[in-house]
């Protein structure tokens, strides 16, 4: 068996020792929304830890654990805390956490993050809902071996994020009064910030915010068959955007800032998930 997939399934057969829960929706819960679990009926809890062979987030503020639970009738697995590349983990472990939520059971997969912006328009505690991506040094997680197990060898990419979500999202924002770009988002390999010529380079590229993550567990999802949609918080500008230097303290605080707007769009967007699961 193929070592990558052999991992994959000693995770899944972790989970299913401890948890008796089958998620419909999974949601990665990105920086400012460590607390989200608060408006979640929770059922199960799972740290990380306790699963054999899986990666462990060592970012400040990333909590670390799987909530299993519902958001009205909907069930939810949360991912309260990602893995990224930046912290040394293999792209595989990377985008373990997305294979395995899968074969928990869940048909689609809702991304969040905070990100740069780049597009002149977005100001610090913007939200983007993601149209497109692209992915910038950051290795693809298909790379190697096809795990025929998970998908085909070539996947299509060419609507990655799913349109009948993007109009839920879309339309329980307006509802909502809550505003809501829509963009390109690029996924750079961090630790470091980008450097201004960096930015400049993504902007003509067309991007309109640009953070650390998704894109792999976009492309890994896009692989297995799930539906996907995205929402970023833009949390400061980016490199050479802004007269002041980037810190990881601003993006949380601009992201806790955002995060009960936040919040309300993932909960009311989710609700109406039911009628696509």
């Amino acid at each position: 068996m193929n070592p990558v997939y052999e991992k994959l399934v000693k995770c899944y057969e972790c989970y299913k020792s401890k948890i008796d829960f089958e998620p419909k929706v999974a949601i990665v819960l990105g920086s400012g929304l460590g607390n989200f679990a608060k408006v979640v009926d929770v059922k199960a809890e799972l740290p990380y830890s306790e699963i054999e062979g899986f990666p462990v987030s060592t970012v400040p503020g990333h909590a670390g654990k799987f909530i299993f639970g519902y958001i009205q009738e909907v069930p939810v697995v949360l991912m309260q805390g990602r893995v990224h590349y930046y912290e040394g983990y293999p792209i595989t472990d990377v985008v373990l956490p997305t294979r395995l939520m899968k074969m928990m059971g869940a048909k689609i997969l809702f991304l969040t993050n905070a990100s740069g912006g780049i597009n002149p328009a977005y100001h610090a505690g913007a939200f983007m809902m993601l149209k497109d991506h692209i992915s910038c040094f950051a290795p693809n997680p298909l790379i190697g071996p096809n795990l025929d197990e998970l998908g085909t060898r070539f996947p299509d990419m060419s609507h990655v994020y799913d349109e009948d979500l993007q109009e839920i999202i879309r339309s329980t924002a307006k509802e909502n009064d809550i505003e809501l770009f829509e963009g390109v988002y690029a996924q750079l390999t961090g630790p470091s910030f980008e450097s201004p010529a960096e930015i400049q380079m993504l902007h003509k590229m067309g991007v309109d915010a640009v953070g650390m993550s998704t894109v792999v567990e976009a492309i890994a999802a896009n692989h297995m068959g799930m539906k996907i949609c995205g929402v970023s918080c833009v949390c400061n500008l980016a490199a050479g955007m802004s007269p002041t230097p980037l810190t990881h303290e601003e993006v949380q605080e601009a992201a806790n800032a955002a995060a009960p707007k936040f919040e309300k769009l993932l909960v009311e967007s989710v609700k109406k998930f039911n009628g696509l699961i």
